[in-house]
């Protein structure tokens, strides 16, 4: 009989506390793989939203609202802002960049964000069919936003107030689908863009001058919407996303804005990273609860072991007795570990990855987010190994004593 043959019909003569064990396990790591994947991927998708954004300029009020809202779009604008003063921070010598958005209005729970052609150019944005927003009014899709809706090139809608279902909808101005974008794993897949001049005009806050072109390049950044005058102070935004200049400004231009304005300067990277502050006390809970489980999970495996040898130990003298060797008993014993360990973390992974995939099913809001079962990452492999370490280790005081069993004196007591 080969050492595997062995092991397996030791683990078989008790299926009821060896699925007990392996479960326990799997439990265990199962949430260790559910944290991982959702902690892996939201802040991959946090940092893949920010990228090439450096400050968000809004209307006063909570800093990571004003992030959580013009970045990641699911929250609600702290307030709108004055189109003149806005510029008069755009032009800023420090500012390389601004990008301007023009938020209120949704479309089933879909962000429609007016803004100009250097948004979708952030986020490398390109579009699966149709052609850019050319005039007030005209819309382009993002992927997740025009698989869940069914909208389609040439469709037309009304957008609601707010981000809920039951906000006053503008049917006099519809919008008009011109393009749908590819899907980037990024925030665009959850949005509706058009130009500004389109919430404004939505809003019946349009001017006798909209006809301009809101995908056109900016010349200076004096003149955040080309189709109004520079200068305008009855137009209204909703933020700006900035890139710097240059490094100083990232420690000047936040003070200044803060001090010398009535609008406030917010850091992707510093909310960000206060977000995930408060978001791993719980992660760090459920993580706790799981390192409990697969200790529970260890010294139950442990106790099953030792309290097996000493039912085997006539057994053992007999293959003693028949040749076997003190090493062919010490590893029985230490694969009857390993194995119980390793299967209960291959069965976890796999609980894992159906939990997840099982939300993405369920749950609309994690089909926006984008979450995916199908992720893997280097952490997963280091959970297998972790667990062969763990079986070898709750194995080796039963394996000493399996290698030091005295089958003269087993034999002699029957």
């Amino acid at each position: 009989m080969t050492l595997a043959s062995l092991v397996w019909h030791y683990l078989k003569a008790k299926p009821l506390n060896t699925l007990l064990n392996i479960f326990l396990m799997g439990l265990g790591v199962a949430v260790i793989t559910i944290l991982l994947l959702l902690g892996n991927q939201l802040q991959e998708k946090i940092t893949d939203n920010a990228r090439g954004i450096d400050l968000v300029v809004g209307a006063k009020g909570s800093p990571l609202q004003l992030i959580l809202c013009n970045i990641f779009h699911v929250d609600f604008p702290t307030g709108n802002i004055k189109l003149n003063e806005a510029e008069r921070i755009a032009g800023h010598r420090m500012v390389k960049r601004v990008i301007p958005l023009a938020l209120g209005d949704s479309y089933q729970n879909f962000r429609i964000v007016g803004t100009n052609a250097g948004y979708p150019e952030l986020y490398e944005a390109r579009l699966a069919q149709g052609q850019w927003w050319a005039k007030p009014l005209e819309a382009v899709v993002g992927a997740t936003a025009a698989s869940l809706t069914g909208l389609k090139i040439g469709d037309t809608f009304a957008s609601a107030h707010g981000l809920g279902a039951d906000g006053h909808a503008h049917e006099a101005a519809p919008y008009i689908v011109t393009g749908i974008l590819q899907p980037s794993n990024t925030v665009m897949d959850n949005l509706i863009l058009t130009g500004i001049e389109s919430v404004w005009m939505v809003h019946d806050e349009g001017t006798s001058n909209t006809n301009a072109g809101s995908t056109r390049e900016l010349s200076n950044p004096s003149s955040l919407v080309p189709s109004v005058a520079a200068g305008d102070s009855t137009k209204e935004i909703t933020a700006m996303l900035m890139t710097y200049r240059n490094p100083i400004a990232a420690i000047q231009l936040p003070r200044y804005i803060n001090s010398q304005s009535n609008l406030q300067a917010a850091s992707p990277a510093f909310e960000t990273a206060r977000l995930f502050s408060i978001l791993g006390v719980g992660v760090d809970v459920l993580t706790g609860f799981a390192y409990v489980l697969i200790f529970i999970s260890t010294l139950s495996i442990f106790i099953a072991l030792y309290n097996s040898l000493k039912e085997r130990q006539y057994d053992l003298a007999i293959m003693r007795a028949m040749g076997a060797s003190r090493t062919r008993l010490f590893l029985s014993v230490i694969m009857e570990g390993t194995t119980l360990t390793f299967a209960g973390s291959v069965l976890g992974l796999i609980l894992g990855h159906l939990a997840v995939h099982s939300f993405t099913l369920v749950s609309a809001e994690s089909r926006q987010t984008g979450f995916s079962a199908l992720a893997f990452y280097p952490e997963e492999y280091v959970l297998l190994m972790a667990s062969a370490l763990i079986g070898l280790v709750c194995s080796l005081l039963p394996a000493f004593q399996a290698y030091r069993t005295d089958i003269h004196k087993v034999l002699a007591n029957g």
